[in-house]
């Protein structure tokens, strides 16, 4: 009886090893499956996200052909479109209708920037810059004169930076750059480019902030696509991980994430007082004063020296013309009087509309920025009075006006500080 059990299961022993063999063989072959399938879905919405974020050479196609047609000339045309030296290289859009790629310009390492689509109205819920009427090309009219564009162009920064005394100064330093072959005339083709690049913000703050420090230098444009001088590292924090990876990291790991990639805490002393620096330089600066809209850590970059670089500056609007265009900004709650992600307004109740004045002033949004960043790996002998100083700086309310000598002193107070205690070091 024993004997004819045994045998039993030794005859149904393959059968189990079968079945066994069987089940790891689909299970293998579900799991293997399902990883292709995974990977085919990431390759193709990477390359569905590509195809639509990245079409530079749509952008190049349109601007050469304008240029080829005699409708738009700039300094950057001829090497665009026939000598095919401007290069555009890796796409870094984040928008379709703003076409951002790093590339070359023949030894020049440069950034390459585009816009694609009908330029919309200022929206305070829009992601793109602020900008009115749509780019045709069809301004300045034939047989408009040199001193009518002048005129055109002064009305322009009129409506946009305010009644600044200086604006003839303004005005000059357009029409110099807008003769992009220093021929000293300014071609109708010419003009047209000039014109349309003056709706764009980051454009008309480089012509405003050439000779800054912080701002990356203009090297070219033609129509309103522009070449600017390469920022070798494009943000504050030194880690980058692609996108299918940030929707499984929690927001508190990220940050700590951002934390531990970054330079020593000296060089991150000097990248901020550029910052600081930065904000100095669009308050009450020579054409009037700026908002910061958008004080994100990938819009701040820095060089090899160290020292701070902006890298998009979109979201930096003429308070002017922000202020123009909010005042009728129909509202039912604060949230919405907000532009970019920094630039907040209030609502008011009795009449439904945003008010004018900002929260907070550009230093509070630069403080806020940089607290994590200095106080991680901060000297514990100036840990505390850092601190201190950031918050009261964090805590700035209404405008810089309202406020100035207060602004000037926490901005001088905190530069101070750091620089001392970085001054002796060779990261200084």
């Amino acid at each position: 009886m024993a004997r004819g059990l045994f045998s039993w299961a030794w005859l149904r022993k393959p059968y189990y090893i079968q079945a066994r063999l069987s089940y790891m063989r689909m299970k293998y072959f579900f799991f293997s499956w399902l990883a292709v399938f995974i990977g085919s879905w990431v390759v193709y919405v990477q390359y569905s996200t590509y195809t639509e974020l990245c079409r530079g050479q749509d952008c190049k196609n349109t601007i050469c052909d304008k240029y080829r047609k005699g409708v738009i000339d700039g300094s950057a045309c001829s090497s665009l479109c026939d000598k095919e030296t401007l290069y555009l290289g890796k796409c870094l859009s984040t928008r379709s209708n703003n076409q951002v790629y790093m590339g070359s310009w023949g030894d020049l390492e440069a950034v390459i920037k585009c816009q694609m689509e009908e330029a919309v109205r200022f929206d305070l819920g829009a992601d793109t810059e602020p900008r009115k009427g749509a780019v045709l090309f069809d301004k300045p009219t034939k047989g408009t004169s040199v001193e009518k564009f002048k005129e055109m162009v002064f009305s322009h920064l009129k409506a946009k930076v305010g009644d600044q005394a200086n604006l003839l100064d303004l005005v000059g330093l357009i029409i110099s750059v807008a003769d992009g072959n220093k021929d000293g005339h300014i071609s109708l083709p010419e003009a047209k480019s000039t014109w349309a690049l003056l709706q764009l913000n980051e454009f008309l703050l480089m012509i405003i902030l050439q000779d800054k420090e912080h701002t990356p230098k203009l090297l070219g444009f033609c129509g309103d696509l522009y070449v600017m001088e390469k920022v070798q590292y494009t943000s504050l924090y030194g880690i980058s991980i692609p996108w299918i990876m940030e929707l499984f990291v929690p927001s508190g790991v990220r940050r700590s994430m951002d934390q531990w990639f970054t330079p020593s805490w000296p060089r991150k002393a000097k990248i901020s007082i550029g910052l600081l620096e930065f904000v100095e330089d669009i308050f009450h600066g020579t054409f009037g004063n700026f908002l910061m809209c958008d004080t994100s850590a990938n819009n701040f970059g820095y060089n090899a020296k160290h020292d701070l670089k902006m890298v998009d500056m979109r979201k930096i609007v003429p308070e002017v013309s922000f202020k123009d265009l909010i005042r009728d900004r129909h509202c039912e709650t604060d949230e919405d009087c907000v532009y970019g992600m920094d630039c907040r307004t209030t609502c008011d109740q009795t009449k439904k509309k945003c008010t004018t004045e900002v929260i907070q002033p550009n230093l509070a949004k630069a403080c806020q920025s940089l607290k994590d960043y200095l106080l991680r790996g901060a000297p514990p002998e100036i840990r505390e009075e850092l601190e201190k100083q950031l918050y009261s700086c964090i805590a700035l309310k209404g405008t810089a006006d309202q406020m100035e000598m207060e602004h000037s002193l926490i901005l001088n107070n905190l530069k101070t500080l750091l620089w001392k205690k970085i001054s002796h070091t060779k990261d200084s």
